[in-house]
């Protein structure tokens, strides 16, 4: 049994799937992320905490390009993240990407919201597109829904259907930005299973969340964030029990124990 968890580490640690070295980036005169220094192995799962402000979002998206960088470099699976065009479409399509608002479009209902990255970008065959669409629908319990409008569905179905369509696309990483904080209170369990399960399957994900107790049972790393960096990265138990900057054990005492 130890063999096979040495064995996983060493090929993680041969295998970085996202690499961010010395990223600077500013709005205006705020220095929002400073000197980011960031790793992530294939089939790792991050998750980013940090107060409001602290520049975990803006991280989350500039792995996409949905943000620019100032200075430094991202590394994709090795390759470095175009410019614009058709290049920046396909890496889009590698990095799958799921937002606070579901970014559906209302006037297509859920099964061709799904199916077009799949014909517009990856130029999937219809027939294929509609049978992989409706297989992921299924997978994150909606496939009932499959024939309804975005605006028929509550908001964690919308969710749901927003993760499948990421899923869609085949992607090696899925970035989560804040997923759940639009959501009603009871909604918020059915989306972060559907995460849960995503991360016992292997894939690679970048989840940025106010949700600890996701933080604590699916998370490989914790990665906590305050005024634009990096304060410390650490094991969910490492950083929950014992956290070692200030400012983690200032930010968990107000969150933990409210």
């Amino acid at each position: 049994m130890t063999e096979v968890a040495v064995a996983k580490e060493d090929v993680a640690a041969s295998d970085d799937l996202v690499v961010l070295k010395s990223v600077n980036k500013h709005f205006g005169a705020l220095h929002v992320l400073q000197e980011i220094d960031l790793t992530i192995g294939r089939g790792e799962v991050v998750v980013v905490i940090g107060p409001s402000g602290s520049g975990k979002s803006t991280l989350c998206r500039t792995i996409n390009r949905l943000e620019t960088i100032d200075s430094g470099s991202i590394t994709i699976d090795g390759k470095p993240l175009p410019q614009e065009g058709k290049a920046l479409a396909r890496l889009r399509a590698d990095v799958g990407m799921v937002f606070q608002s579901f970014n559906l479009f209302a006037h297509k209902t859920v099964l061709e919201n799904v199916m077009l990255g799949q014909l517009k970008v990856r130029k999937t065959d219809k027939k294929k597109a509609e049978e992989q669409a409706r297989a992921l629908l299924d997978r994150v319990g909606v496939g009932s829904q499959a024939d309804k409008y975005p605006a028929q569905l509550s908001g964690g179905q919308q969710q749901r259907v927003a993760i499948a369509r990421a899923l869609a696309m085949g992607p090696k990483v899925m970035l989560f930005d804040e997923p759940t904080s639009a959501l009603d209170p009871e909604m918020i369990n059915e989306v972060l299973e559907v995460m849960q399960q995503l991360a016992r399957e292997g894939m690679t994900m970048v989840v940025v969340t106010h949700e600890m107790g996701f933080a604590r049972s699916a998370a490989n790393r914790v990665v906590f964030m305050a005024d634009g960096r990096i304060i410390e990265q650490a094991s969910p138990e490492q950083f929950f029990s014992n956290p070692r900057s200030d400012r983690a054990k200032d930010f968990l005492s107000k969150i933990l124990h409210h």
